[in-house]
C-alpha cells in the first residue's frame, strides 16, 4: 500500500514538473506573441481587450466552482482584495504591457525575472526576513547585471527602450508585493476566490484607463492571427497559466518550483531571436548571465531559500 501511495505521489510530481516546464515555454513565447498583438492593437487596445476577456474567465470559473452562490467576503477582505486588484492588475499588468511595448521581448523577460529580489527586499522592510551578507551580495550583483544589460541603451541615449525597462523593473516590484500580500488571503479564502475577485476588482480601473485606446482600434480590421494570439495570451498564458502554476507549487513546493522561472529569459530570448529578429551583443548576454546569477545567489543563500511567507499583511 505504501509503495502504491509513493508511486502515485511520484507520478503526480512528474506531471507537475511537466506542467511547470510547459508553462515556462508558454510564458517565454508570450513576450514575442504579445509584441505581435501590439502591431494591430497597440498596448492600450490590448489592455482593453484583455480586461474584457479576463473578467469573463473569472466569472466562468466562479460559476463552475460555486454555481450561483459565490463566497461572501468581509469588508476588511474586500479592501485587501481591492489593493491586490489595483497593484496586481491595474499597476503591474498595465506597466508590463507598456514596458514590453517600449522594450524588447528578451529585455522584458530578464527584468521581470528580478522579482525574487524585490520579494526579499519587501520581506526585509516588513521585518520578516533579515538579509544575510550573501543575500546583499546577490542583490548587488543582480542590479549590477541589470546596469550592464541596459548599458548599450543608456549609452546610445535610447530613452524609450530604457524607460520601458525601468517600467518593467517597477512592475516586477509590484508583482512581488502582490505575491506577498496575496498569501494570507489565499490561505483563508482559497486561490480561486482570491484570484478571481482580484481580477474582477482590478479590471474596472484598467478598462476605464484603456477605454479610449480600445475604442480607437478598428477591431473589424484586426487579422484573425492577432485575435488567436491575443485570446491565447490572455486565456492560456495569463489566466489558466497562473492557476496551473499555483497547483504546481502546491504539489512540488515553492522552493523546488521557483528556480524554473530562471529558464524563462533564455526561452524568451531564443524565441525573439528566431521569430522577431532580435539580436544580442556580448555585453547583453554577459549582463543577463550576471543578473540571473545575482538573483539566484540572493534567493537561495542560506535562509534565503524560498519559503512560505507568514500572513503579516493580514
Amino acid at each position: 500500500m505504501q509503495s502504491l501511495s509513493s508511486a502515485a505521489h511520484d507520478k503526480r510530481a512528474g506531471i507537475a514538473l511537466a506542467a511547470a516546464l510547459a508553462l515556462i515555454v508558454i510564458w517565454g513565447v508570450n513576450f514575442t506573441v504579445q509584441k505581435y498583438v501590439y502591431t494591430a492593437t497597440g498596448p492600450g487596445g490590448f489592455l482593453f481587450a484583455r480586461y474584457l476577456i479576463m473578467p469573463a474567465c473569472a466569472v466562468a470559473l466562479l460559476s463552475h466552482t460555486y454555481g450561483t452562490h459565490w463566497p461572501r467576503v468581509s469588508r476588511s477582505d474586500f479592501w485587501k482584495l481591492t489593493r491586490l486588484g489595483v497593484a496586481g492588475h491595474f499597476l503591474h499588468v498595465g506597466m508590463v504591457t507598456y514596458g514590453i511595448h517600449w522594450s524588447t521581448a528578451f529585455s522584458s523577460s530578464l527584468i521581470l525575472a528580478c522579482g525574487p529580489i524585490f520579494t526579499l527586499l519587501i520581506l526585509r522592510v516588513m521585518g520578516v526576513e533579515h538579509l544575510k551578507r550573501a543575500q546583499i551580495v546577490g542583490v548587488t550583483i543582480a542590479f549590477a547585471g541589470v546596469l550592464v544589460f541596459l548599458s548599450d541603451k543608456l549609452l546610445a541615449g535610447n530613452l524609450t527602450a530604457s524607460g520601458g525597462d525601468l517600467f518593467l523593473l517597477v512592475a516586477s516590484s509590484l508583482f512581488s508585493y502582490y505575491t506577498v500580500a496575496a498569501k494570507p488571503l489565499i490561505e483563508r479564502l482559497g486561490g480561486v476566490v482570491t484570484m478571481t475577485y482580484a481580477v474582477l476588482i482590478g479590471s474596472i480601473p484598467v478598462v476605464l484607463f484603456s477605454m479610449p485606446a480600445g475604442f480607437a482600434v478598428d477591431w473589424a480590421a484586426v487579422p484573425l492571427s492577432v485575435w488567436i494570439a491575443m485570446i491565447w495570451g490572455v486565456t492560456v498564458s495569463a489566466f489558466m497559466g497562473w492557476l496551473v502554476w499555483g497547483w504546481v507549487n502546491s504539489v512540488r513546493g515553492v522552493a523546488r518550483t521557483a528556480p524554473l522561472m530562471y529558464l524563462m529569459p533564455p526561452v524568451a530570448g531564443l524565441v525573439a531571436w528566431a521569430f522577431a529578429g532580435e539580436h544580442y551583443t556580448t555585453t547583453k548576454l554577459v549582463g543577463a548571465a550576471v543578473t540571473l546569477g545575482g538573483v539566484a545567489i540572493a534567493q537561495f543563500s542560506g535562509s534565503a531559500a524560498v519559503r512560505e511567507v507568514p500572513p503579516v499583511l493580514d
